[in-house]
């Protein structure tokens, strides 16, 4: 359908003060235009613990924020320029639906596509200048329970019509995409042609599924790695009790044996992922692995022939380097994306540093302390999305044009909302009880004094390779705004700070991570900051699990939890994980990291079974069409809570899925939490 950009439309004027630095560009020396020089470390260190802060004489509590204005979900995320940068696809939440939107940001025009009311969006991408490509998700009867199934979607934007792409048959992984011709005619899909068989891989014409099989289905291979133009280059091979690398040079060459090792041998190579890129007519490319002398995730240069790095390319002190980007079908690389404080990007391309630097000038001078990133750019980068946005701005999209030397606001996530009714938010860091010590973002409430507020504990979901990052955050600022302060603790196993930070997480889910939690509660105690008699702990996925247990572990510390889509039974909840995995390695690693011994006993760390020995009262919120932690994971607590006479109060959002699609739920997770923090916990 044809609508307008509601209010996402196009500014008639562009932020000047911006304009004026970026069509003045001065050049800037980039800070590694050439990969294959030094090693680039920049000036970016982890926070210390911060000085004891000046208490300064309160300018008195804001107004509260209606809910109403709070809840306003962002209408436009996540935009992504076409490689022509001449429209714009961007996640869009309408009337409840999570959709793709196309706009043509030069005539106004725009259009929605509903991927299927039943699915989840995963991702999407641009398949040349006129498709896209769109992953979206289900839950499906599984083996006596249930299973997360992937499926691919085809969108011609030109004619409007949609096709699934894939075999009419496949297994549950249907979104396995190796690569994409630049022109978007065709890609290559790893899918397996029955739940029977071991995933193959076909050429696939997008525009009619027409599929030619380019390597058979092998017995053992479960994930298959193309290079930058398109040729299936190597096959992970898993038996019993060990694994196998299968690779070869060329198209047309046979796959040889370059590796193989038992499953318990401590090797980084026993993964490929999205991190990894073989280039075409080379052995050499580029991954992701760990520095072992910090323990952090760096950028290096890799043969894949004989697996072993050569030079390191890019580190940060103290975090990992999450992902990076490199020209189409080039060893050119453009970027590496990684976060300290808040998100970051270190630009190799000198065109795309200068453009930052230029950005962050403008920015400085006239918003303080707010960040503006590249989001996305046109293959020829002469055009770019730009977010400018901080922990207290939601943030709003421009789009900047190069040749004109000019950006213009194309979207706002939340008109509504001003930085100055907000608060801003701090990174700091605290020790743990034995000695480790964990980063963590502090919100307190404005315009009161910093002794003893009542704190809200806040983990974030996840839990592992996930953290934090310090950007807008609506919960943290409606609790802050209600009168309360945020702890949101990068507890261990937090994703983002080395290896050795992850691997402490590892059998810790509901005992040391927990812990973590207890022990930032006590910091921000000792310090007088908070009243450790009026604490809350509220999570959502693994945060809502965090609450749920941190309720019957520790009665003693809070006052109340709040849960939304949290799990109550971890036995169940790995079974529908094992759905999702590609391997059986995978499956092994993954019970490893979250029950540690194999031994362990996950019902005794799973708040279904220790029912009796809550204390506290409870709010447990979860959506009905819950894609990744499944409804019956509330739905079955709650009954049993009923059963117990428990104090709760359970409410089920009809329609939703593993975070909030409208507007109207969003607001009643809010009201709901509002009602009980002011009855359990109310803040001065």
């Amino acid at each position: 359908m044809e609508t307008g950009f509601g209010h996402a439309r196009m500014a008639a004027c562009a932020a000047r003060v911006l304009m004026a630095a970026i069509s003045a560009l001065a050049p800037v020396a980039a800070l590694a235009a050439d990969p294959t020089a030094a090693p680039v470390t920049p000036p970016v260190a982890p926070p210390t613990a911060p000085a004891p802060a000046v208490v300064k004489a309160p300018a008195g509590p804001p107004a509260k924020i209606p809910t109403t204005i709070l809840s306003q979900l962002p209408f436009i995320s996540e935009p992504k320029l076409s490689p022509d940068g001449k429209q714009i696809a961007a996640r869009v939440a309408l009337k409840g639906d999570t959709l793709i939107g196309i706009f043509d940001p030069f005539t106004g025009k725009s259009r929605t596509l509903n991927p299927g009311k039943a699915l989840e969006l995963n991702w999407f991408r641009w398949a040349g200048n006129d498709r896209i490509l769109i992953s979206v998700g289900k839950i499906v009867p599984w083996d006596d329970d249930e299973a997360w199934q992937t499926r691919l979607i085809a969108f011609d934007v030109t004619t409007g019509e949609q096709r699934f792409i894939g075999g009419k048959t496949e297994g549950l992984i249907g979104d396995d995409l190796l690569w994409v011709d630049p022109e978007g005619k065709s890609a290559l899909l790893s899918f397996q042609a029955t739940i029977f068989d071991y995933p193959s891989v076909s050429t696939i014409d997008l525009a009619t599924n027409k599929a030619k099989q380019v390597i058979g289905a092998r017995d053992g291979v479960l994930k298959w790695v193309a290079d930058t133009s398109g040729v299936v280059r190597a096959g992970w091979l898993f038996g019993d009790r060990s694994w196998k690398l299968l690779y070869r040079a060329k198209d047309g060459e046979s796959f040889r044996t370059v590796a193989k090792a038992a499953y318990d041998t401590d090797d980084d190579d026993a993964t490929f992922d999205d991190v990894t890129r073989i280039y075409q007519g080379s052995d050499e490319g580029y991954r992701i692995l760990p520095n072992e002398k910090t323990g952090n995730d760096a950028l290096w240069r890799y043969n894949f022939a004989t697996r072993k790095p050569g030079e390191m390319v890019f580190e940060v002190p103290g975090v990992d380097i999450a992902d990076f980007d490199t020209q189409d079908a080039s060893s050119d690389l453009y970027a590496a994306w990684y976060t300290t404080d808040r998100p970051r990007a270190h630009w190799f391309d000198a065109e795309l540093a200068k453009v930052q630097d230029a950005i962050d000038k403008a920015v400085s001078s006239a918003v303080g302390d707010r960040a503006a990133t590249i989001v996305s750019y046109s293959r020829d980068r002469k055009r770019m999305l730009v977010r400018l946005g901080g922990s207290n701005d939601p943030g709003r999209f421009y789009l900047f044009d190069q040749d004109q030397g000019i950006m213009q606001l194309f979207a706002k996530a939340n008109e509504n909302l001003k930085p100055s009714q907000l608060t801003a938010t701090t990174y700091t860091r605290y020790k743990a009880r034995d000695g480790l010590e964990i980063p963590a973002y502090l919100t307190l409430p404005a315009g009161r004094t910093a002794k003893g507020l009542p704190l809200v504990i806040m983990p974030h979901g996840g839990p592992y390779g996930i953290r934090d990052d310090g950007t807008y955050d609506v919960e943290v600022q409606f609790l802050a705004n209600r009168g309360y302060a945020v702890l949101q603790p990068e507890y261990r196993g937090s994703g983002g700070y080395g290896k050795a930070f992850g691997d402490k997480g590892q059998g810790q889910w509901g005992r040391a991570m927990q812990d973590d939690l207890d022990d930032g509660m006590d910091w921000l105690a000792r310090q007088g900051t908070i009243d450790p008699q009026r604490v809350c702990i509220i999570g959502s996925s693994y945060g809502g699990y965090a609450a749920l247990w941190g309720a019957i572990r520790n009665p003693e510390r809070y006052r109340c939890a709040a849960s939304f889509a949290g799990i109550s039974d971890l036995k169940r909840q790995m079974k529908f994980w094992d759905s999702m995995s590609s391997s059986s390695s995978s499956r092994s690693e993954w019970r490893k990291t979250v029950k540690g011994d194999d031994t362990f006993d996950l019902t005794t760390v799973s708040p279904l079974y220790a029912i009796d020995k809550l204390k506290v009262p409870l709010l447990i919120v979860h959506g009905d069409e819950d894609q990744r932690v499944p409804y019956k994971q509330s739905k079955l607590y709650a009954d049993a809570l009923a059963k117990s006479g428990k104090p709760y109060e359970f409410i089920t959002l009809k329609g939703e899925g593993h975070g909030f699609s409208s507007d109207a739920n969003l607001q009643l997770w809010l009201d709901k939490l509002d009602a009980f923090l002011t009855k359990y916990n109310p803040a001065p």
